[in-house]
């Protein structure tokens, strides 16, 4: 948000990246970085900056002022750094600021809704020499990150799941049907939409796996796409990208089955077990 809007004020100012960079005693590829929001800022080239592209409105100055010294502050989640990779610990800081996520998942339940016992059961697939220690923080790092679901203006979530996740029995039957059980509660959240994906239906064939779209309060910063693969991730928000996704997730919400049977779908699987 804040290299959003220094890049906007140094654009109607007619200042170079070059001559910015100047003032901070920085690269020009120093000030690139900073209006994408890809390294932390010093206050004091942040006052410089908005000297040099003729800030006076002392409010919005002391509102961007502030906006730097937040952006520099760690999150809850970096105590999770020595069991999170850096690529997602870049995706849990967009969620937490996020009003809107949709995600559509094929193999599992999204981790937003994940019981604790669901979630280590997921931790633990193929990857059995993960000592004990490590499961648990990063089960609980899955778990706290729900809080932005239950805090006092809760993002908006929107999942369709496909229907084989509800027949996966990760972490074996009683471990499933606890996680069915807490996705008839979650349903029941005003915040959150659950669409099922059945098996009869075709699905839509424009989509490659699992993807998620956040959308934030602020307009300076975009609309972003989060694919995750096994060792990384990609993070897409060109407007002709997020464009391309959010028709494919419309399409998957309309291919779904609807809102109203979600429940139905739910304790079918139930009693299937």
């Amino acid at each position: 948000m804040l290299g959003g809007q220094l890049r906007r004020m140094r654009e109607s100012a007619g200042i170079s990246r070059a001559d910015a960079g100047w003032q901070i005693r920085a690269s020009e590829s120093k000030v690139s970085r900073m209006e994408l929001g890809r390294v932390g800022f010093k206050e004091r080239d942040v006052n410089d900056l908005l000297g040099l592209y003729g800030m006076d409105d002392e409010e919005e100055r002391n509102r961007l002022m502030e906006l730097a010294r937040a952006a520099n502050n760690p999150g809850w989640w970096s105590r999770y750094g020595d069991v999170m990779p850096s690529w997602f610990n870049n995706y849990v800081g967009l969620e937490v600021a996020a009003t809107l996520i949709r995600t559509y998942e094929v193999m599992f339940v999204p981790g937003l809704l994940q019981t604790e016992e669901y979630a280590r059961a997921v931790v633990q697939l193929g990857k059995s020499f993960l000592p004990g220690e490590e499961v648990e923080q990063r089960v609980s790092l899955r778990v706290t990150r729900q809080q932005i679901l239950t805090r006092m203006n809760p993002a908006r979530l929107w999942v369709v799941i496909d229907e084989s996740v509800l027949h996966r029995p990760v972490g074996g039957e009683a471990i499933l049907r606890a996680q069915i059980e807490h996705l008839i509660m979650w349903a029941q959240q005003p915040n959150i939409t659950l669409q099922i994906m059945p098996f009869s239906s075709v699905g839509y064939p424009g989509t490659g796996g699992a993807f998620s779209l956040l959308r934030f309060p602020d307009g300076d910063l975009p609309d972003i796409v989060y694919i995750e693969h096994a060792a990384s991730a990609l993070y897409l928000d060109k407007l002709e990208e997020v464009d391309e996704y959010v028709a494919i997730m419309e399409a998957l919400t309309i291919a779904a089955a609807p809102v109203s049977a979600t429940e139905g779908l739910l304790k079918e699987a139930l009693a299937r077990l």
